[in-house]
């Protein structure tokens, strides 16, 4: 059994094509070719916080994984980070512990961003005036940074709740080659940009569908459980085309279940995200249409950049053993 940390994940991963990856993952999750159990989940008050557990495997694959991740909203105030977590993965012929994924939550929120890049590459129109970002956190980062794998638009608009974290969010993608414009108002988000990105653990509504203008995509990565919510419902009943990466997690704890309570018709171009990228299932068709794109993160993703990282890393940890 070989445990593996941050620093070395993070070195690993310079040699491997994660979007790639991920991509292959949604199509056989879509294919019906994993097995993915209901996620586990706790969920806290005081402070707020929560935890998931997503395990599972691809059928006839060599591995099993299972993963926890945290989310904790108020760590920053202890100089923490809000995530944090592990994956184990284990030889499905034997049940053996292979490999401690010692990541410290990296590994979810890379592939949290790279499904972000993804679901663009994919439905985003083709003509990219301004990136809107909802948040101001670690996925508001790496969204905006994986972004650039898959669109040459470096115009930016950020909203936050707050200026400080505003400014040193300005400052640190301005670093990274954007151009940053900053605003506590969401609606100059959904006026200015055609691709936007939700990042944020918000209970109620940011995005109202009056302000979204024809021709947008949005990609929602912050609700992952049943109370989150951060585009008005209307937004999907709206909407030309809604990509879930699973259908049936999005029922359960995605935008998708708020549609559904207020009895929107979020169903009637519901499709999943893995039968986009196989070409089953038709993206966008016209510059003129609203997609949404639900992603509450899948274990079929957990299992894919497990697998990769610890393959990557077998030659140089046996190496080092020896």
């Amino acid at each position: 059994m070989r445990t593996i940390k941050l620093d070395e994940i993070t070195k690993v991963l310079e040699n491997i094509d994660p979007i790639a990856t991920i991509e292959a993952g949604f199509v056989a999750y879509s294919e019906g070719k994993a097995v993915v159990p209901p996620v586990g989940e706790l969920i806290f008050d005081n402070p707020p916080g929560d935890v998931h557990i997503k395990y599972g495997c691809l059928v006839g694959d060599d591995y099993y994984v299972v993963k926890i991740a945290s989310g904790f909203y108020d760590n920053p105030q202890l100089n923490l980070p809000t995530s944090n977590g592990l994956n184990l993965l284990f030889n499905q012929k034997s049940g053996e512990l292979l490999s401690i994924l010692l990541d410290e939550g990296y590994l979810t929120d890379l592939r949290t961003a790279l499904a972000g890049a993804i679901a663009a590459k994919y439905l985003a129109p083709t003509k990219i005036r301004q990136i809107g970002i909802v948040g101001t956190g670690i996925q508001a980062r790496l969204q905006l940074n994986w972004l650039k794998k898959v669109t040459d638009c470096r115009e930016v608009t950020v909203w936050g709740r707050s200026e400080e974290k505003l400014g040193l969010y300005k400052r640190d993608m301005i670093a990274k080659g954007f151009s940053v414009e900053t605003t506590l108002n969401t609606e100059e988000v959904a006026d200015k940009c055609n691709l936007i990105v939700t990042t944020t653990p918000a209970s109620t509504p940011l995005l109202k569908s009056t302000d979204i203008r024809p021709g947008t995509h949005i990609t929602a990565v912050g609700s992952d459980t049943p109370n989150k919510q951060e585009l008005d419902a209307a937004i999907l009943h709206r909407a030309d085309l809604v990509v879930a990466d699973s259908i049936a997690q999005c029922l359960e704890r995605g935008e998708c279940v708020h549609a559904r309570k207020d009895e929107l018709t979020a169903g009637k171009n519901l499709v999943e995200l893995g039968r986009v990228i196989a070409g089953s299932a038709k993206g966008r068709t016209s510059d003129e249409q609203i997609t949404v794109a639900d992603l509450t993160g899948v274990a079929v993703q957990d299992i894919q950049i497990s697998k990769a990282v610890y393959e990557a890393c077998r030659p140089e940890v046996s190496k080092m053993s020896n």
